[in-house]
């Protein structure tokens, strides 16, 4: 599981369309129309993601997160998610979010697996998160709401595609890649 924020960006001047062999000009003045943020959790094995748009990043925001992905999975006996150690990344947001029974119900369904510092490559939702950027999110859009329909769109052509993570980095490779990261012990 990752999250990315989402400027909203309108154009200020209507853009030049396309022609043939002149790609769009867009103008490079701009106006921000705030942010929304890009909830993504993906089962690499499978080619599954499941992707939430929200209007904030709050602690509530990533606790009703969670309460879907664990609707999602209902006959699991536990969830494992990989993430990174956010500050939102908590039991307590559970509990400003639910009633108590709900909150500790929703946590014991997930085993937390939390990316060291300096390790979100680690975490392949981030992998997704660029291929969303890339296919989808790489362009001006002004409306909270076209990015939900976009993003929709997206994780259903990607779910139905089956497309997977092709994760290729091995532990011997980051030993060696990453060594002044992850430093070894010597006897």
């Amino acid at each position: 599981m990752d999250e990315s924020p989402k400027q909203l960006i309108a154009e200020t001047r209507t853009p030049i369309t396309a022609s043939p062999g002149q790609p769009i000009k867009n103008d490079y003045e701009y106006r921000r129309c705030g942010v929304c943020n890009v909830f993504l959790a993906c089962e690499p094995l499978k080619g599954k993601r499941m992707v939430k748009i929200t209007e904030r990043k709050t602690r509530q925001d990533w606790a009703g997160f969670l309460e879907e992905i664990a609707d999602q999975y209902k006959k699991a006996e536990k969830i494992t998610l990989v993430m990174d150690n956010l500050n939102t990344h908590v039991p307590g947001s559970l509990y400003e979010t639910f009633q108590p029974d709900k909150a500790k119900a929703i946590w014991d369904r997930f085993e937390f697996v939390y990316t060291p510092k300096h390790g979100s490559w680690l975490n392949m939702a981030e992998i997704e998160l660029n291929v969303l950027t890339g296919q989808c999110l790489n362009r001006r859009i002004d409306d909270v709401a076209v990015v939900r329909k976009e993003v929709l769109a997206w994780q259903k052509f990607r779910n139905n595609k089956n497309a997977k993570v092709n994760w290729q980095f091995t532990t011997e490779d980051a030993r060696i890649k990453l060594s002044r990261l992850y430093p070894t012990l010597e006897s």
